[in-house]
C-alpha cells in the first residue's frame, strides 16, 4: 500500500511535516508513506497553464496518481488551509484527468492551537467534494496544543498522540483499500 503525504507548511519546523515523520514512523508493515513537498510549485497562473504544466506540479500530480492514499497535514490560517497548499491543490487539479478524482484522501493536522486544525480540515473536505477526492470520514485526527506534544527536534513525544495515530493509520489503510475496490 504506497501513501503520497504532504505537509501543507513549508516551513521546516513545522508540527505538520513533523506528524507526516512520526506517521512514516508509526505505519503498520507494507504501508509505505512518502512524503512529498510543495515548496517548489509556482504560483497558479493561467498564463503559466497555457505555456504547459510545471515540471514540480507534474512530479506532484504523478506522485498522487500512483499511490493508493494521499494524506495531507494541514495546519490552520486564519481559519482555513494554507495558500501553499490550496496553491498545489489548484495545479495538480487542472491537469487532464486530474488525480484526485476517486483517490483515497486522509486529512489530518498540527497546530499550537486548542482546536488543531479542524476548520481547515474542514475547508479542505469541501475542495475535495469538487474534486472527487474520497475523503476519510473517521477518525479525525487534530492535534492540539501541538507545541506540548512534540520536542524541540520535531519528535513526537505524546504517547496518547502517537497511539492514535497509530490506530489512524491502520484506519488510513482500511480506508484506501475499501476505496480501490470501490473504484475498482
Amino acid at each position: 500500500m504506497k501513501c503520497i503525504a504532504i505537509a501543507g507548511s513549508l516551513r521546516e519546523g513545522s508540527y505538520n511535516r513533523a506528524l507526516l515523520r512520526a506517521a512514516k514512523d508509526l505505519a503498520p508493515d507494507g504501508f509505505e508513506i512518502s512524503i512529498a513537498s510543495i515548496a517548489d510549485i509556482p504560483l497558479y497562473n493561467a498564463d503559466e497553464q497555457a505555456k504547459g504544466f510545471p515540471a514540480p506540479v507534474e512530479r506532484l500530480a504523478g506522485l498522487i496518481r500512483d499511490a493508493d492514499v494521499v494524506m495531507i497535514a494541514t495546519p490552520e490560517y486564519n481559519y482555513s488551509l494554507p495558500g501553499v497548499l490550496k496553491n498545489a491543490i489548484d495545479w495538480v487539479s487542472r491537469i487532464d484527468k486530474q488525480p484526485f478524482n476517486n483517490k483515497a484522501i486522509a486529512i489530518l493536522g498540527a497546530s499550537a492551537g486548542a482546536l488543531g486544525t479542524a476548520r481547515a480540515q474542514y475547508h479542505m473536505r469541501q475542495v475535495f467534494v469538487f474534486l472527487g477526492g474520497l475523503v476519510m470520514n473517521r477518525p479525525e485526527v487534530f492535534v492540539g496544543s501541538a507545541q506540548t506534544k512534540f520536542d524541540e527536534n520535531g519528535e513526537l513525544t505524546h504517547q496518547e498522540t502517537r497511539d492514535f495515530l497509530r490506530m489512524y493509520l491502520v484506519e488510513v489503510e482500511v480506508w484506501a483499500r475499501q476505496v480501490a475496490r470501490m473504484v475498482g
